[in-house]
């Protein structure tokens, strides 16, 4: 049986560039991630820009749901049997990894509940977006199958409310007292860039054989180590200091 909701899989010299700008930035975070100093905290955004983010989240994903109601009628009037689409085999794996991402958060938070449970609902729903978004970029070329009359149009109407969406909940994280980039986080997603890189050697093929399978696994699990990277303690680097005293007066 024909699958759709799936992407066309990368061939030839197209696999093998693919790989080498997933090489080249995650050996470029790798590097940046040994020189970081940590933990590094963003600013706390005041109350209207708060409001602001939480607006435009919740109008990102109303748009999206509207825009993907309009994508399925179109590919449902194009392609009938687009009814029987791909069944998505990682969603177990990514719902496991959420709830194991809000326990450990809500159970390290040192805060009140309130903000321990808030802490924990935007880790869990961040965390696939670090895997999401440069997925998305990677695959939104290639979905199938072409929606016509318009595919580009159609592709568009999909995954720009997508990117909204991801943004605008990757941005959620700064609300969280406990979030502090770490090397951790750094490491974590560029070893989910170097897995992808891996992937897009054979094909970045849609996860419905062993090998894609197992690729998508550990680089969907990578992007969950990558949040928790950003929630759990730190510790800061310490640093070599003179035990003398500045001021300390030398006696002859």
């Amino acid at each position: 049986m024909t699958q759709y909701g799936t992407w066309v899989s990368y061939g030839g010299a197209a696999r093998i560039e693919l790989a080498i700008v997933l090489l080249a930035v995650a050996g470029s975070l790798t590097y940046a991630g040994a020189r970081l100093r940590v933990p590094a905290q963003a600013a706390r955004p005041g109350r209207a820009v708060i409001s602001f983010m939480l607006v435009t989240w919740v109008l990102a994903i109303a748009a999206f749901l509207v825009c993907l109601d309009a994508y399925a009628q179109q590919e449902l009037h194009e392609y009938p049997a687009a009814r029987f689409a791909a069944q998505d085999p990682i969603l177990p794996v990514t719902l496991i990894a959420a709830a194991a991402t809000f326990i450990a958060i809500f159970s390290t938070s040192p805060h009140a509940f309130g903000m321990r449970l808030a802490s924990a609902v935007v880790g869990a729903m961040a965390a696939p977006m670090i895997f999401e978004l440069p997925f998305d970029l990677i695959v939104m070329a290639r979905t199938y199958p072409a929606i016509l009359p318009h595919p580009a149009v159609y592709r568009a109407l999909f995954f720009l409310p997508l990117f909204l969406i991801e943004i605008t909940t990757l941005s959620l994280l700064v609300l969280s007292p406990m979030v502090k980039l770490s090397r951790s986080a750094v490491f974590s997603f560029a070893a989910m860039l170097a897995v992808f890189a891996a992937w897009a050697l054979a094909g970045f093929a849609y996860p419905s054989a062993p090998l894609p399978i197992a690729l998508n696994v550990l680089s969907k699990l990578l992007a969950f180590l990558a949040a928790l990277g950003l929630f759990l303690p730190q510790r800061a680097r310490t640093e070599m200091h003179d035990p003398q005293p500045a001021h300390a007066i030398s006696h002859p």
